[in-house]
């Protein structure tokens, strides 16, 4: 083998080792910063998912491990003056988002939910509901009657802020269905009247016998 054919083994072995060392080069002090600031970032995020209602649990476990980084890296002392500042504002950073979501946790435990506080809000800002009435003789049979009652009664729920998705119209009919025939052969009634108001911010959904 030539003089020149070792040399070029021996770069290319040395080339080897170069990229295998950097393979597991540790991260820098910036990548570690820069890393940080990404998982603060996401976890604003995900809190703002939470408290709007697109997860079940907060997200705990990436609050545990930002705070787990920003432990580690405020211990470490070899950060010159820029990355310590650096540091400095991720850790006030954080710690502004984590007392916002203290606040805002509290308030959820506490019954002083936000965003039902601002259906609250709308409902006394809101136009009033008109009380609304209805007769009928035959509650199986009559189903424009009985639509009319159910969309009332849908109205005030939402006007009140309460749940109107697990209402179809088809469960309605047949619960008043079965309450109205029974009501009827209690007294010996011909009709049914219905009536749907709202009273002291809860619906009022009443059905009363008569002829």
């Amino acid at each position: 083998m030539s003089l020149r054919d070792n040399k070029l083994v021996r770069r290319t072995k040395a080339r080897r080792e170069k990229n295998k060392v950097g393979a597991y080069e540790e991260p820098t002090i910036e990548d570690r910063l820069a890393r940080i600031e990404e998982d603060i970032r996401r976890l604003k995020i995900e809190f703002d998912i939470y408290f709007n209602g697109g997860m079940k649990r907060p997200p705990y476990d990436t609050k545990a491990r930002v705070e787990s980084l920003l432990k580690r890296m405020g211990d470490d002392r070899t950060l010159n003056f820029a990355q310590r500042y650096h540091y400095n504002s991720l850790a006030t950073r954080y710690a502004s988002f984590r007392e916002m979501w203290r606040r805002k946790l509290q308030g959820r435990e506490e019954g002083r939910d936000v965003a039902a506080a601002a259906r609250a809000s709308k409902r006394k800002t809101g136009t009033p509901f008109t009380r609304s009435e209805f007769s009928c003789a035959d509650v199986r049979h009559d189903v424009r009657t009985v639509k009319g009652v159910y969309d009332a009664l849908i109205e005030a729920k939402r006007s009140c802020g309460e749940a109107t998705r697990d209402l179809s119209f088809a469960k309605f009919h047949r619960l008043v269905l079965e309450r109205t025939e029974n009501l009827k052969e209690k007294v010996g009634a011909q009709r049914v009247f219905f009536s749907v108001d709202v009273e002291g911010g809860h619906v009022s959904f009443k059905a009363k016998a008569g002829r």
